[in-house]
């Protein structure tokens, strides 16, 4: 019955979200409990768990040109970091009693790092377009086409030969643009949005590839347009309704023998292992430590595709069966421990900056961005329809002003319409530390992300800024926080949009009188 793990997700994951854990925790759980009194998934169950995938992809792919994934740094730390650690898992999974193939073969799967939660965590954040959740989903996509190998491999099946025509998918791009100049309904653009992801998955399995890929590179045809941001948010409630049925699903996976829980337990404490390596590799490859830092909380967690591809291993007889259910318990473990550390990852950062920044190489890094704000008077923190709006209306006035946003593809598009506007990551101390505020009189803060904004305005005036600080907020309980980190007024723009609406409707009734 359907109902069951509907009424358990919703059990579970309101239950951790009154303790400030993320609710992907309480459907983890929720399939862990439901596995034990050997509750059987239907159909109906897999295929939502399917689809969720599908649609989280698509929508990152939204977020993603291939010219920010196919860059040296990427390819050689996603490709040097899987060869470390099939080199160390390899040697303990042949300890536990599997044959040589079968034990490189589960050391690739566990060298892989999870995409869903990467991308969900990176979402939360709205950090998707950032640098370094660029380099993170780039580090993901060199993986997860090892993955496709290793599955071909492995008794998937070689693509078809046919599939060579699916580099002639970019050519679509002219027309999907066009298309998306002549849609005006939401629920069209959510339509659309759909059958893009359905489409791009479905065209990639016809050819016997991966249709987690082809959902991602069918987002990709549409990234850098500013209305693909529309689709993405009018499929933001689907996808998220289908990605319960994943977590629940990865929790349903089982448990193991005993044997397997001392496997389970053995990489649980690899799992820091395969962070720090993430994170030298990333300041080896000239990323700055900051940027190495948050890259590497958010690849830590082994991934879906150590599931999926060890399916597949599975039916062709190159594992044993049982090792399916110590994997997906891992993976579901991993999720469990990355969501606390990716919740408080600005916490940590603090903790151990000093100690971080030591391996900072001193070379030029490649998100180096020299930031000046020259004469400007006025700085605006993030360049969405507020930002713009606000710069537009202090442009007016002929004010000084100058935007700042951390996401290169909003920055391109705002300097093409004629705004001037800089690279920034507003929770980087070095940034503020780097910059000459003297001149700045007023900072306004245009973010959706409570935490982001709080952290900023908390930072500004730790290191001394004296000026005003201007907080866009949705919600009363939001400004309380925002004034109590140093904001010196706050927004609240349906509060204020109501309150003119009554003015308004008791000016006119004043003059029928």
């Amino acid at each position: 019955m359907d109902i069951i793990w509907i009424g358990a997700a919703f059990a579970l994951g309101f239950a951790v979200s009154r303790i400030h854990l993320p609710p992907l925790v309480g459907y983890l759980a929720a399939g862990l409990i439901l596995s034990a009194f050997n509750y059987q998934p239907g159909e109906m169950l897999k295929e939502i768990s399917h689809l969720g995938v599908i649609f989280l992809l698509f929508t990152v792919g939204l977020h993603i040109r291939l010219k920010n994934i196919l860059r040296f740094d990427i390819v050689g730390v996603g490709l040097t970091h899987m060869a470390i650690s099939a080199a160390i898992f390899t040697p303990i999974c042949l300890a536990f009693g599997y044959g040589l193939e079968a034990a490189i073969i589960i050391a690739i799967t566990l060298s892989f790092s999870s995409t869903v939660l990467t991308a969900k965590n990176l979402e939360r954040r709205n950090e998707l377009g950032a640098f370094y959740g660029r380099t993170a989903i780039g580090v993901l996509v060199i993986q997860d086409l090892v993955a496709l190998g290793l599955i071909a491999y492995t008794g998937g099946g070689a693509p078809s030969l046919w599939g060579i025509a699916i580099l002639g998918v970019p050519l679509l791009r002219p027309l999907l643009i066009k298309l998306l100049g002549q849609v005006g309904e939401d629920e069209l653009w959510m339509l659309l949005g759909l059958g893009l992801a359905l489409g791009g998955a479905y065209l990639f399995e016809y050819f016997n590839l991966s249709g987690e890929l082809g959902a991602l590179l069918a987002g990709m045809l549409l990234a850098s347009d500013e209305r693909a941001d529309k689709i993405g948010k009018k499929m933001w409630g689907i996808k998220e309704a289908f990605l319960v049925g994943f977590f629940l699903e990865v929790g349903l996976t089982g448990f193991p023998t005993i044997s397997g829980y001392l496997f389970v337990g053995i990489f649980l404490l690899l799992l820091p292992l395969k962070s720090i390596m993430f994170y030298f590799l990333f300041i080896a490859f000239r990323l700055r430590a900051r940027t190495a830092y948050l890259a590497t909380v958010s690849l830590t967690a082994y991934s879906e595709f150590t599931l999926i591809a060890g399916v597949v291993a599975v039916s062709g007889g190159y594992i044993p069966a049982e090792v399916i259910v110590i994997l997906g318990l891992l993976t579901a473990i991993s999720y469990a421990v990355n969501a606390p550390i990716s919740m408080n990852e600005e916490t940590l950062w603090k903790k151990w900056q000093t100690w971080l920044l030591r391996w900072e190489r001193d070379v030029k890094h490649p998100e180096h961005h020299t930031v000046s704000l020259g004469s400007a008077e006025y700085l605006i923190i993030g360049m969405g329809n507020a930002g713009r709006a606000a710069y537009d209306k202090l442009k007016e006035q002929h004010k000084p002003v100058v935007g700042m946003d951390i996401d290169p593809e909003r920055i391109e598009r705002n300097i093409n319409e004629g705004r001037r506007v800089v690279y920034g990551d507003i929770q980087d101390t070095d940034l503020w530390l780097n910059l000459d505020l003297k001149k700045i009189k007023s900072v306004m803060v245009a973010m959706g992300n409570q935490e982001v904004k709080a952290n900023a305005t908390r930072t500004l005036r730790t290191l001394g800024f004296k000026g005003l600080i201007y907080v866009l907020t949705m919600r009363e309980e939001e400004a309380e926080i925002m004034q109590e980190a140093g904001a010196s007024a706050v927004s609240i723009p349906i509060k204020e949009a109501g309150e003119r609406l009554a003015e308004l409707s008791a000016s006119h009734n004043s003059h029928d009188e």
